[in-house]
């Protein structure tokens, strides 16, 4: 059915090349695996610090900063001094304007 040489060729070159390329074809398989697998590790270290180093921001920022009623109170003094100060002002450009037009 098959003649000697096509035989011979399937034995000393196909055989041999398909073998080949399936040990290629495998062996860069099993490195992608590895090197994703190796990517997946490196990620979830990244991410597992990345959440360790904001959660010591988000403790650092409750410890260090001001509180929303620290700040309210803050805000209400504020606005009280500069409320004060307007009703000055405006006491002073009263008086200066009664001095202006005085006859």
């Amino acid at each position: 059915m098959f003649s000697n040489e096509l035989m011979w060729w399937i034995t000393v070159v196909d055989i041999p090349v398909l073998t080949g390329l399936f040990w290629l074809i495998w062996r860069t398989r099993k490195e992608s695996e590895e090197a994703v697998d190796d990517l997946h590790e490196k990620l979830e270290r990244r991410a597992s610090q990345f959440r360790e180093g904001l959660s010591a921001f988000k403790l650092e920022v409750a410890k260090n900063y001001a509180s929303v009623t620290d700040m309210k109170d803050l805000e209400t003094r504020i606005v009280s001094h500069l409320l004060r100060i307007e009703s000055k002002l405006d006491q002073t450009a009263l008086k200066t304007e009664s001095l202006q037009f005085r006859p």
